[in-house]
């Protein structure tokens, strides 16, 4: 395509309310195979379609990730939940992926890791469907509502929860952008009353899964870390904040204590034990 028609689709893009015009446009012109296919794709944008759904990736942790129609787009904010997750993770570990929407979280963590026994699950299809053609032989992806369709013979095993669930409190949803609000499942996106409804379910049950040591890591908004802390700790994990004010985003961690963490010196690997890293 010409530098012209490139000027041209930024400028389509800008009218249509796209803050980042000239890079979408570089992106549209980089996945179009034909003219036609590039008018079909600046049309689908400009309409308002997430650039992720029109595309049919999304960049996350340096890799480009399938994200369907209709199936939540990861967040770059999110990627701090990963790096906060790695550094807690034993280089052999047992990971899930709550409300794994496309895989991304799962998969990000465990291209980091040694060894990893992973596990995912969304109870959207769509978003199942997605996160195994990203997951691949990775691991497992299990279509169900939250730890339900897990099996078993994880229960106590769990070093890694991730559980990027819906916060946004009920009443907000509509305030979202329509990227979100229209595009993406509503399942994935509203927390309840005060957006926190989803996270109390899975920290009730955390205990349960994880191991000694394990660790339960959760976005909140800003406003909501207070009343996640305490749910954590009513559920008997440790809990401890993470913020990055770069990314704008607000990760609680709750630690299951046990004997495993005790023990002097660290975990058997080397690495400090789980509940000392910041």
């Amino acid at each position: 395509m010409s530098v012209h028609s490139l000027s041209l689709t930024a400028d389509t893009l800008r009218r249509a309310g796209c803050v980042f015009a000239e890079d979408e446009a570089a992106l549209l012109h980089g996945a179009a195979a034909s003219p036609d296919e590039l008018s079909l794709l600046v049309e689908r944008r400009a309409a308002g379609l997430p650039l992720e759904h029109v595309l049919g990736w999304a960049e996350f942790c340096g890799r480009r990730l399938a994200v369907d129609a209709g199936v939540f787009v990861p967040r770059r904010r999110t990627e701090f939940l990963v790096r906060q997750a790695v550094e807690l993770a034993p280089r052999r570990a047992v990971v899930v992926d709550l409300c794994c929407g496309s895989g991304a979280l799962g998969v990000a963590l465990a291209t980091e890791l040694d060894q990893v026994e992973l596990h995912a699950c969304d109870v959207e299809p769509a978003a199942v469907r997605c996160a195994r053609r990203n997951v691949g032989g990775l691991g497992q992806v299990y279509e169900g509502d939250l730890f339900a369709p897990l099996p078993a013979r994880l229960l106590g095993r769990v070093d890694v929860l991730l559980a990027n669930v819906p916060y946004v409190p009920s009443a907000d949803v509509e305030f979202l952008p329509a990227e979100a609000r229209v595009h993406e499942p509503r399942v994935a996106l509203d927390g309840g009353g005060d957006g926190l409804d989803v996270m109390r379910r899975v920290a009730v049950e955390a205990p349960r899964w994880l191991a000694p040591g394990g660790s339960l890591l959760v976005e909140v908004s800003e406003r909501q870390q207070g009343a996640a802390v305490e749910v954590l700790r009513a559920a008997g994990l440790s809990p401890r904040v993470l913020v990055s004010e770069e990314l704008y985003v607000t990760v609680v961690v709750g630690v299951l204590e046990g004997a495993s963490e005790t023990v002097t010196g660290g975990a058997e690997d080397g690495r400090p034990a789980a509940h000392g890293k910041r």
